[in-house]
C-alpha cells in the first residue's frame, strides 16, 4: 500500500508587537472593560492567541505553546485568559490558563485521556466552569489562579453549561446528538430534574441564568420547527416556557448573552445559509436588527458590561475576521485596520443558491460555484461534514483553487444538514441515510439535466461525513462519477464505533444507529460491505492522530483498492487530528485535492469526447 505522510512546516509563533502575515482571524473575547480584544489568528501557521486593543494598529501573540489553540476566554476579574488547546491536533483537548500579559502559563483541565471543554467563568472572579469527558461526562469547577477543583455532577453525555453566581446550581446538557435536553442540578444536594418537557421530537442545546438564577433561558427546537429563543420559570416549573425570539424565515444558532443578562445578541440563519444578527433587550423584550458585517457570522460574545459586542465574520471572497459591534448604534466596524477592504476582482467567485429536489420529493438545495466561460464544465459535488453541519456562503479556499482551474462546485444541503428545521435535521437518522445518499445522485442529475455538468465529469469530494457520504455514494451509484476524494470519512461503522473516542461513539448512536441493535442497518450502510462496486480514483486523506475518525477508516479503503489496483492516493498529514488546523497542512490537502480532481476529470473528459 502507498502511503505518503506530510509533516506540515509549522512557524514559530510571534511574540513580539509585529504585523502577522496573512491568514484568518476569529473567535473573539473582549476584555471586561471592552479595551482589548484576544482572539485566535492561525497568521503565524497555526491558531493561536493575539490582544489587540480596539483602537491599536497592531497586536501582540501570547506565547501558548506550539499546540493549537481552539478557544480563548477572558475571566471577568480581567487577570486571566483561558485557552482550549488541542494536542497533536487529536479531539482530546486541555484547558490552559495565562495572564493577559503571557505568564504564569499553566494548565489546569483535561489531563491526561479527559477531554476539557470550557463553559464560561462565574461572574466577578476567576472560577471556570468546565466540562470534562472520558467515558462519561464531568462537571467541574476550576480555580484558575490556585488549579483547585471542584466536581459537581457525573454521568454519560453530560456538559456543563452553565453555575449560578453563587455556585448553587448549575444547568446541564444531557443526551445524544439531536436528542438533548436540559437538567437543573441543584449543587448542595445533588438532585438534578429535566427542565423543559419531553415533547419526544428536537433539541435543546444552549441554555443560561437569568440574574438570580430564577428562570433559565434556552435554544431549543423542541416546540416548533426552527430553534427559537424561550424562557423557563424555575419558581413556576408548572408553567409552560415562553417565547422570547422566534422567526418564521430563520432559525435561531446562536445566543450570546450580556454579563448582566440584560441584552442578547442573535445569530439568525437565513434560508440557505445567510447570517442576521439581532439585539434583544431581555427585560422589554424589544428585538432590533443589526446590520451583518459579513454573509456569514458566529463566535458572537459581549464584553463584561455589554457596550461592545465582537463577532466573527466572514464571506466567499474574504476570510474570517473579527468585528466590534457597539450596541447602541448598532454600528459595525473591524477590529484590524486593514480589515474590510474591497479585495481585488480576482480573488474569487461568489455562489448562487440552487433549489432542486430529491428522488422522493424532498426540497433540496446547495451552493453553485461557477468558472468564467460558458458551461458546461468538469463540475465537482462537495459534501459537508457533520451531518448536522450546513454548507453556507462562507470563505472556503478550495472551491475557489477548483473553479480557478475551470472546474464548477456544488455544495449541497442534503438531508441532515442544519439550518433548515428540525424534520430536515433528523431526516437522515438510522435508516434515513439512505435517502442521504440518493440525494447525492439527484444533485447529480440535477447539474446534468441544467447543462452545468455533462456525464463523466463529474466528482465528489467531502470530508468527515462527507467523506463517508462520497464512499456510500461511490459504491452504491457506480458509474455517476468519474473521481472522489475522500477526507477523514467513515468506512466501516463497526470498525468506526470500535475505534473512535467513547463520547463520540456514544453521541452517534442517535444519528447512525446502535452498533448492536443496529448492526445489520449499519453493515449495509457501510461503504466497505460494497466496496468491490468502487472502480474510479479515490484520494484518502487523513489526519495521523485523528481518534474521531480514526486513521483505520481510511487505510482499509486504500487497502482493498491497492488489492483490485484500484488507482488510488492516501495522504496521511502528520501532527494533525480530525481538523486540519495548521495552515501548510490545509494547503497540502487543498493542493492534493484540487489536482487530483483537476487531472482525473480533465482525463475522463478527454477519453470520452
Amino acid at each position: 500500500m502507498s502511503v505518503r505522510t506530510e509533516a506540515p512546516r509549522r512557524t514559530a509563533r510571534r511574540r513580539t508587537a509585529v504585523a502577522p502575515p496573512p491568514g484568518e482571524d476569529f473567535a473573539p473575547a473582549p476584555s471586561p472593560d471592552g479595551r482589548r480584544v484576544a482572539y485566535l489568528s492561525d497568521r503565524a501557521g497555526t491558531p493561536g492567541v493575539w490582544v489587540r486593543d480596539v483602537d491599536a494598529a497592531e497586536a501582540v501573540a501570547l506565547p501558548c505553546g506550539d499546540e493549537p489553540v481552539l478557544a480563548v476566554s477572558w475571566s471577568p476579574d480581567g487577570r486571566w485568559l483561558a485557552c482550549v488547546v488541542a494536542p497533536g491536533g487529536a479531539p482530546r483537548t486541555e484547558l490552559w490558563v495565562l495572564r493577559p500579559d503571557g505568564t504564569q502559563r499553566r494548565q489546569v483541565a483535561g489531563f491526561g485521556r479527559r477531554s476539557a471543554a470550557l463553559a464560561g467563568w462565574l461572574p466577578g472572579g476567576a472560577l471556570l466552569a468546565v466540562t470534562e469527558t472520558a467515558e462519561r461526562g464531568a462537571a467541574v469547577l476550576v480555580d484558575a489562579g490556585t488549579g483547585q477543583r471542584r466536581v459537581l455532577a457525573e454521568d454519560d453525555l453530560l456538559t456543563l453549561l452553565d453555575v449560578t453566581p453563587d455556585g448553587g446550581a448549575a444547568l446541564l446538557r444531557r443526551g445524544p446528538r439531536n436528542a438533548r435536553w436540559l437538567e437543573l442540578l441543584d449543587v448542595t444536594t445533588g438532585e438534578r430534574r429535566r427542565l423543559l418537557p419531553d415533547t419526544g421530537q428536537g433539541s435543546t442545546d444552549q441554555g443560561w441564568f437569568t440574574p438570580g438564577g430564577a428562570s433559565v433561558l434556552a435554544r431549543t427546537d423542541a416546540f416548533s420547527e426552527l430553534a427559537a429563543l424561550v424562557r423557563v420559570d424555575l419558581t413556576r416549573p408548572a408553567l409552560p416556557p415562553t417565547r422570547l425570539a422566534a422567526r418564521p424565515d430563520a432559525e435561531l444558532e446562536h445566543v450570546a448573552l450580556s454579563a448582566d443578562r440584560r441584552r442578547a445578541a442573535l445569530l439568525w440563519n437565513t434560508y440557505g445559509g445567510r447570517s442576521e444578527l439581532s439585539l434583544l433587550d431581555l427585560a422589554s423584550g424589544t428585538q432590533r436588527a443589526v446590520a451583518a458585517p459579513g454573509e456569514v457570522l458566529d463566535g458572537a460574545v459581549f464584553a463584561a458590561d455589554g457596550d461592545l459586542l465582537c463577532v466573527t465574520a466572514q464571506g466567499p471572497v474574504r476570510p474570517r475576521e473579527v468585528w466590534l459591534v457597539d450596541p447602541t448604534a448598532g454600528t459595525p466596524r473591524p477590529l484590524r485596520p486593514d480589515t474590510g477592504v474591497a479585495p481585488p476582482d480576482d480573488r474569487g467567485v461568489a455562489p448562487q443558491l440552487v433549489d432542486l429536489r430529491a428522488h422522493d420529493g424532498m426540497p433540496l438545495s446547495g451552493w453553485l460555484y461557477r468558472p468564467t466561460g460558458p458551461g458546461p464544465w468538469p463540475t465537482a459535488i462537495s459534501l459537508h461534514g457533520g451531518p448536522e453541519a450546513q454548507e453556507r456562503p462562507g470563505h472556503n479556499p478550495l472551491f475557489q483553487a477548483l473553479v480557478a482551474q475551470g472546474v464548477a462546485v456544488f455544495a449541497p444541503n442534503v438531508r441532515g444538514s442544519s439550518g433548515f428545521g428540525r424534520s430536515f435535521v433528523a431526516a437522515d437518522n438510522l435508516a434515513g441515510r439512505y435517502g442521504a445518499i440518493a440525494d447525492v445522485a439527484a444533485c447529480a442529475e440535477h447539474l446534468v439535466d441544467s447543462g452545468v455538468a455533462v456525464p463523466g465529469r463529474l466528482g465528489c469530494l467531502g470530508r468527515s461525513y462527507g467523506g463517508y457520504l462520497v464512499l456510500a455514494v461511490l459504491v452504491n451509484f457506480p458509474g455517476l462519477f468519474a473521481a472522489g476524494v475522500a477526507e477523514c470519512g467513515i468506512s466501516d461503522f463497526r470498525t468506526f464505533y470500535a475505534g473512535t473516542e467513547p463520547w463520540i461513539a456514544a453521541a452517534a448512536v442517535s444519528k447512525y444507529g446502535d452498533p448492536v441493535r443496529d448492526a445489520a442497518l449499519l453493515r449495509d450502510l457501510s461503504p466497505m460491505t460494497r466496496i468491490d462496486q468502487l472502480d474510479v480514483p479515490v484520494l484518502l486523506i487523513h489526519g495521523a492522530n485523528d481518534t474521531n475518525v480514526p486513521t483505520g477508516e481510511s487505510a482499509q479503503v486504500a487497502r482493498a483498492l491497492a488489492a483490485r489496483e484500484v488507482p488510488y492516493g492516501h495522504l496521511v498529514l502528520a501532527g494533525e487530528g480530525h481538523d486540519f488546523l495548521a495552515r501548510d497542512s490545509a494547503e497540502t490537502a487543498r493542493t492534493a485535492t484540487t489536482g487530483w480532481l483537476t487531472r482525473h476529470l480533465a482525463a475522463t473528459a478527454a477519453t470520452r469526447r
